[in-house]
């Protein structure tokens, strides 16, 4: 049996108390040990069973830790990993992964020069309505792909007094939730020949874009990736045709939900989608309406995944190099906004 891996998480904010703490501790052979936070005092009598400490260098100095994680603000993203790295440490660093490509590539270059494994917390790979839309493709049921459309709309009228939304390096909602669709469409389908994207600030004294319009552009299909912090209700999450059928799903994934409530993701109901999907098959007239079954979310699954690629048993889920093609695009549609044209993107492959 592989020894228990001891885990550093860095910032103890929305990120790191919502998600990654509880799935390290739903995680078999993963222990929380550390927390780094300077507001200690407040957060000792939640978090008992843990050390805290007030920055990462008392972190990074222990050698029981094996792995960091990092969920601090965006533009401490690449100096905080690269200290791990440089510590000895494997690193997992939440999305988006830095704030430049340039600094993406760095990483992933000393990470392959100390032996780490480097990973993203691209998390919405598992998401319920995403699984589901991958095996649809996976088993041919929709068929060639001639539109994709990904959408993730909230209701947030109100700024909120957060670093993400304060005019810095990797704040606004593009880089937020942008990382992860961008991510899902790479994953899907590779890296378009080109994107064009609107980003805009639409929240009256609003510093950063809380709005996007992006549209990734394929030999065959466009993807658009869209988001607004001003929607109510009513747009599907995803909307997919293909040559043989339709896919509509409604909803967000209810991983985030549950786990802000304090649902634990040991639970039994945990990452079950009760909000069905439409399925319209061509060949008859008019197309035949059918429900697929949606998959269960399972964010679990990362932390497992990045558990047994650190002892070599198993394939890092999130690579560095995956997650620096998430930056490139990223840094595509800014340049794209700013601009006001199409910007062209080299193949997958040009990018090592």
């Amino acid at each position: 049996m592989s020894p228990t891996l001891n885990v550093a998480l860095s910032g103890y904010g929305y990120a790191g108390k919502t998600f990654h703490a509880p799935l390290i501790d739903a995680t078999p052979g993963l222990k929380l040990h550390t927390l780094v936070s300077r507001r200690g005092d407040e957060i000792r009598a939640e978090r008992p069973d843990c050390q805290i400490v007030p920055t990462l260098e008392q972190a990074l100095a222990d050698p029981a830790i094996d792995l960091v994680v990092i969920a601090s603000p965006n533009e401490l993203h690449f100096s905080q990993a690269r200290d791990a790295l440089l510590a000895g440490k494997h690193v997992v660093i939440d999305k988006p992964f830095t704030t430049t490509l340039d600094e993406a590539l760095r990483l992933h270059a000393l990470a392959n020069q100390v032996h780490r494994v480097l990973s993203a917390f691209h998390n919405r790979r598992w998401d319920s309505d995403f699984l589901t839309l991958r095996a649809l493709l996976a088993d041919g049921t929709l068929g060639r792909i001639s539109r994709f459309e990904s959408r993730f709309d909230r209701y947030r009228p109100q700024i909120r007094q957060r670093w993400r939304e304060e005019d810095r390096p990797g704040a606004g909602l593009w880089f937020d939730l942008g990382a992860h669709l961008v991510d899902q469409a790479l994953l899907l389908f590779g890296m378009p020949q080109a994107v064009h994207g609107i980003l805009q600030r639409q929240r009256d004294g609003s510093q950063v874009d809380d709005f996007f319009d992006v549209r990734l552009r394929y030999p065959n299909f466009v993807a658009d990736l869209q988001a607004s912090c001003l929607v109510v209700g009513g747009s599907p999450r995803l909307t997919v045709h293909g040559s043989k059928a339709s896919f509509i799903k409604h909803g967000l994934d209810t991983q985030e939900g549950a786990l802000k409530q304090g649902i634990l993701p040991t639970a039994p109901d945990f990452g079950i989608d009760t909000q069905p999907a439409e399925l319209w098959l061509a060949g008859e007239e008019p197309p035949q309406s059918a429900r697929p079954v949606i998959a269960t979310g399972n964010y679990v699954a990362y932390y497992a995944a990045v558990r047994d690629a650190i002892h070599g048993t198993g394939a890092n889920p999130v690579t560095a190099l995956e997650a620096a093609r998430v930056i490139q695009v990223i840094e595509a549609v800014v340049q794209s906004q700013r601009e006001g044209c199409e910007v062209a993107l080299p193949p997958s492959e040009a990018l090592s």
